[in-house]
C-alpha cells in the first residue's frame, strides 16, 4: 500500500483517491463478503475477506499520510475495545446466562461509552451511533431498537399491524408526489417495525424476497424460450403460477 501511494512512483489511480472516494468500494467489498457467506463459498470468502482487508489498509494508509493514525493504531484500538466490552473474559465480571443476555450486556456497555462522550453543548441521544451509510431497512430497525431500549415502543404486534394499515391508508390518500414519498417512507418504517416485533430481520427478509423473485422470473424466461417479452400479461402470469407451483411441489414436506 505504501508503494501504491508513493508520489511519483506509485499508481496514479491509488494516489488520486481519498476517504470519500474509497468508501463506496469498502461498502461494496463488505457486501461481497456477505454474499460469499450466503452462498457457502469458502474459496470466494477467502478472496473477499482479503479484498475487505485491503480496504482497511487503504484507509489506514491515507490516515497515516495525513498524520492521524496508522494501521497499528487501528488494530490496537479494536483490541482495546474488545477487551473493554468483554469484562467477563478479560476482567472479573460474570458471564451472562445465554447469548441474548450477553448481547444485552454488550449493548449496555456501548450505551455507557456513548453517554461518556456527551457534553452540555451536545448531549447524547439514544439514537447516536446508528450509521447514516447503513442500508435504509437495517438503519430503520436499529433506530427502532435503540428507541425501544428507552421505552419508546409499541406494546404488542397487533398495535404495529394497525399502524401499518394506517400508514397504507395515508399513502393512498396522499395528493402529490412529495406527500406520497413521505407516506411511503412511513409505511416502510412501520413494516420494519412489524418485522422487528416478529423477530424477523428486514434486510434478510427482503434479500430472500429479491432472490425468490429473481429465481422465479428467470425460470419463466426459460420456459418461454426467448418469447417472454412478447407475451401478454395474462400469459406471463400463467407462467408465474406454473413456476410457483413447481417450487412448492419440490419443497420437502
Amino acid at each position: 500500500m505504501v508503494r501504491l501511494r508513493t508520489p511519483e512512483t506509485g499508481c496514479p489511480w491509488d494516489l488520486a483517491q481519498d476517504f470519500a472516494s474509497i468508501a463506496p468500494y469498502t461498502i461494496e467489498e463488505a457486501y461481497e463478503v456477505a454474499e460469499a457467506i450466503a452462498l457457502g463459498d469458502m474459496a470466494d470468502l477467502k478472496g473477499e475477506l482479503g479484498d475487505l482487508l485491503f480496504q482497511v489498509v487503504f484507509h489506514a494508509r491515507m490516515a497515516e499520510e495525513a498524520g492521524h493514525f496508522g494501521l497499528d493504531d487501528v488494530v490496537a484500538a479494536v483490541c482495546d475495545k474488545m477487551e473493554r466490552r468483554h469484562p467477563h473474559i478479560f476482567g472479573d465480571a460474570a458471564a451472562a446466562a445465554n447469548p441474548a443476555a450477553q448481547k444485552a450486556d454488550w449493548e449496555a456497555l456501548k450505551a455507557a461509552e456513548r453517554a461518556a462522550t456527551g457534553t452540555a453543548e451536545r448531549p447524547v441521544s439514544a439514537l447516536d451511533g446508528v450509521a447514516l451509510a447503513l442500508p435504509a431497512l437495517l438503519r430503520a430497525e436499529k433506530l427502532q431498537s435503540r428507541a425501544a431500549r428507552v421505552g419508546f415502543d409499541w406494546p404488542d404486534v397487533a398495535s404495529v399491524r394497525d399502524k401499518v394499515a394506517e400508514e397504507l391508508a395515508e399513502l393512498e390518500d396522499a395528493q402529490d408526489e412529495t406527500h406520497r414519498t413521505e407516506e411511503a417512507g412511513d409505511l416502510l418504517f412501520a413494516v420494519v417495525n412489524l418485522l422487528r416485533h416478529k423477530g424477523i430481520d428486514p434486510e434478510d427478509a427482503l434479500r430472500a424476497g429479491n432472490a425468490k423473485f429473481e429465481r422465479r422470473f428467470k425460470a419463466m424466461e426459460a420456459m418461454a424460450g426467448g418469447t417472454f417479452p412478447s407475451l401478454g400479461l395474462d400469459a406471463q402470469e400463467a407462467l408465474w403460477t406454473v413456476v410457483k407451483a413447481a417450487e412448492k411441489a419440490a419443497k420437502p414436506r
